[in-house]
């Protein structure tokens, strides 16, 4: 399947059955008038091989070891991307991806980690998210990254909702791509 047959099977699951119209409030408290639930996709068969390639390609030109976020939403990309990798890299001769996960607090027990998976220690890396509002998930995941030594490339996403969130990532000083925005999905910004 081509990248771009990837990208209109993709998109066509997002506004069929990723989009929900109603009366919600979103993580940032705003009220919205639609949702946009990507963790029915991002968890589901028919979709997560081509997120992983559409997310894969979105961040290829970046030189980075690994992908993840803040759980819960980071973590079905990060590994779509991390199995991704590791076809593309054959294909290619390239080098595979890691993934890794950011817990919302480090754990109280055990080694105490608040990183898991990947090694990121002077590493490379790319913060993943399915959909992003303020941001602030993202800048969550950046904050306990950098205290691990870690080197934030870019925050990647699969729908920009364009609510601010790129301004609050690039006001970090990260670049932000994103795989769709509301335009692709025949959305107004709200």
């Amino acid at each position: 399947m081509t990248l771009e047959a990837d990208r209109q099977s993709l998109l066509a699951l997002i506004k069929d059955e990723a989009v929900f119209h109603g009366d919600f409030t979103l993580s940032s408290g705003k009220k919205a008038t639609y949702y946009v639930d990507m963790r029915k996709l991002t968890l589901d068969h028919r979709a997560a091989p081509a997120i992983g390639r559409i997310m894969l390609d979105l961040i290829g030109d970046l030189d980075v070891v690994a992908v993840g976020g803040l759980t819960l939403g980071a973590d079905p990309i990060a590994n779509s991307v991390m199995h991704a990798s590791v076809a593309a890299a054959s294909e290619r001769n390239g080098r595979p991806l890691d993934a890794f996960v950011v817990r919302k607090e480090p754990k109280d027990h055990g080694r105490g980690r608040q990183i898991e998976g990947a090694d990121v220690a002077g590493k490379r890396v790319v913060v993943l998210e399915d959909t992003s509002t303020t941001g602030q998930s993202a800048l969550k995941a950046v904050e306990a990254l950098r205290r691990e030594g870690a080197e934030i490339v870019a925050v990647a996403v699969i729908v920009d909702r364009k609510t601010g969130a790129q301004a609050a990532i690039e006001a970090e000083g990260l670049e932000w791509r994103a795989a769709f925005d509301l335009d692709d999905l025949g959305l107004d910004p709200q």
